[in-house]
């Protein structure tokens, strides 16, 4: 039976364009951590930055959008993809990380 979607979600994401040098996986912390989220985010070699987020279904609704949309005042969002987007009874993690 439906919970009246106010479950947690975990999503795998990766964020494509300019987006490293320019404090995007510092904003992504803060951004996640004020809507209550937890997993992490790290630069990747291919110039990307990628990670997994976990939390209530509208805030994790709400950071995909800021992923997509906004991210560092200084980035430049080419194109953001989403998998592995699953229901979770709860979290993996106790807090949003930079992985180095």
């Amino acid at each position: 039976m439906a919970t009246g979607g106010g479950g947690l979600l975990s999503v795998d994401f990766e964020v494509i364009g300019k987006v490293q040098g320019v404090f995007f996986r510092k904003y992504t912390q803060k951004n996640a951590s004020q809507r209550g989220l937890v997993g992490w985010v790290q630069n990747t070699e291919r110039g990307s930055v990628t990670g997994k987020m976990q939390g209530p279904e509208k805030e994790v609704k709400d950071m995909k959008r800021w992923l997509k949309k906004t991210g560092s005042p200084k980035s430049r969002i080419d194109r953001c993809i989403f998998k592995d987007e699953q229901t979770i009874t709860q979290k993996e993690f106790r807090s949003f990380d930079i992985v180095k």
